[in-house]
């Protein structure tokens, strides 16, 4: 999506001085050395199948398999290593006959998990298994109760798969994200007429997940100084916790990963960068920046943060984010030195906190090897190197 990106402006958090094209030199390297012992360790995990960790999961190696293919050490040209070529046959055999790439349920997850995966292949050969998964991605949009309107809080979200419990905005945003990686596939009507997502409804809901009481409905909605900006899970909670407002209302509080995921979300739905809901997730997850903790979450989904923290301060087109107490942080430096120093010795990553799966090693390792190959992708370089 740099087509996507290239044309958003980062507005009040992005620093005013051009980037330094050299000055990330040497991280680049660093995390060039720490992304290949990563990926070496993944490797070592793969299963006789082709598979790694839970088949249940199909999710898992389509992420090990997007770190695989992105590795920048990697030589674009040359074919796909043997042991990816048998973690894509493995991950392409699980799609059902609806188009979905799953086995124990969570469709939406594994499925725009996988696509994304196999868009990151670039192979004309996955191409109409990756039509099919966005049909199905598309087909679990919600729209329940009078048809073509946003009548119900879920109403264009996407869940888990379920149309029986609730839309949230991880779901969506990953949905989203596949869908908007792969739509180069439907665009000039090589497959013939394919479905695509209700974007002013998948915005509406975006919108209905926001702390900011100028576009969203939802009665949650704060605009104290603690929560505005931020997003939360769903219209109707937050993984967060709440807080009473001076008014006596009660709001659901603002955090970190789903406040980058809200704006990830906003990017590839291309809401425009001057949008009062694009300003105000920015200044919110300025006055918020850290790499300490997930903001309002601790240490909880902390490697799932660091993950949509880059891509999502990537696709803004964010140099130096310029923070409320009006210096400039250097993210990609920051956060790159953060992953380095948590490398285990064999190459692994694991939070020690395991809430949402993170004391699983190889979701943890691959999410921050994901995460340092797209700041690799977005460091700037030389005149000479482009």
């Amino acid at each position: 999506m740099k087509s996507t990106a290239a044309i958003l402006i980062a507005s009040c958090v992005v620093a005013a001085a051009a980037p330094d094209s050299g000055r990330h030199i040497s991280i680049e390297q660093e995390l060039r050395q720490a992304i290949a012992r990563g990926n070496a360790w993944l490797k070592a995990q793969q299963k006789p199948e082709g598979h790694w960790d839970d088949e249940g999961l199909p999710a898992l190696t389509a992420l090990a398999l997007t770190a695989a293919v992105r590795d920048p050490n990697l030589d674009s040209k040359a074919p796909l290593p043997p042991h990816v070529e048998k973690g894509f046959t493995w991950l392409l055999a699980q799609q059902k006959e609806d188009g979905g790439i799953y086995n124990r349920g969570l469709s939406v997850y594994n499925t725009a998990t996988s696509l994304t995966a196999l868009m990151a292949a670039n192979k004309t050969a996955y191409e109409p298994a990756a039509v099919k998964a966005r049909k199905h991605l598309v087909g679990a949009q919600w729209d329940i109760g009078e048809k073509g309107k946003t009548d119900n809080p879920n109403d264009g979200g996407i869940g888990y798969g379920s149309k029986n419990d609730h839309t949230d905005l991880s779901n969506t945003y990953l949905a989203i994200e596949a869908l908007a990686l792969s739509k180069r596939l439907v665009e000039d009507g090589k497959y013939g007429d394919q479905p695509d997502l209700d974007w002013e409804a998948a915005i509406k809901f975006i919108s209905r997940c926001q702390n900011l009481e100028e576009t969203n409905d939802q009665e949650f909605a704060s605009d104290d100084p603690k929560n505005k900006g931020g997003f939360v899970y769903t219209p109707d909670e937050s993984k967060a916790g709440e807080d009473k407002t001076a008014d006596g209302r009660t709001a659901l509080r603002s955090y970190g990963s789903m406040s980058y995921a809200g704006l990830l979300s906003f990017i590839y739905a291309k809401v425009s960068a001057d949008d009062p809901r694009v300003l105000a997730v920015k200044e919110w997850l300025a006055k918020n920046y850290t790499l300490e903790e997930n903001p309002g979450m601790g240490t909880e989904g902390l490697y799932y943060y660091y993950q949509t923290m880059a891509k999502a301060l990537t696709a803004a087109n964010i140099d130096n984010l310029k923070l409320e107490n009006g210096k400039e942080a250097d993210w990609r430096d920051q956060l790159g030195r953060r992953l380095l120093t948590t490398q285990r010795e064999d190459g692994s990553w694991v939070n020690s906190n395991g809430r949402w799966m993170e004391s699983n090693p190889i979701l943890v390792t691959a999410y921050t090897v994901l995460a340092m190959e797209q700041l690799c992708s977005s460091i700037p370089k030389p005149a000479g190197e482009r």
